[in-house]
């Protein structure tokens, strides 16, 4: 004799019986790997992470002065003026202390 039970994602499933009739726990094995994300999705929980952070994401170009200018005021290692991180880290650099000034006033 078997019973239905229902499993927590809503799917009814059989429950086999022991010799008395009474139903068995049976254990539900756990998803073995997440879901993989869609590209789009992954932009869209990075869009709404940046939302909650108070940040906004823009593309800007900078011309080879600018970084030459960030290398002179030591936010940036002329060995590195062709990486991008290290690029972009001395930019936030430079704009915490230019701005930075802006949030005292």
């Amino acid at each position: 004799m078997r019973m239905n039970t229902l499993e927590p994602e809503g799917m009814i499933t059989k429950a086999p019986t022991n010799a008395t009739g009474d139903a068995e726990m049976t254990a539900i094995p756990p998803a073995t790997e997440p879901v993989a994300r869609s590209a789009a999705a992954e932009r869209m929980r990075r869009h709404r992470q940046r939302r909650r952070d108070g940040l906004r994401c823009f593309m800007i170009e900078l011309r080879e002065t600018e970084i030459d200018a960030l290398i002179r005021k030591g936010l940036l290692a002329a060995e590195n003026r062709h990486d991008y991180d290290s690029v972009q880290s001395g930019l936030y650099a430079f704009l915490d202390r230019a701005l930075g000034e802006l949030g005292d006033a």
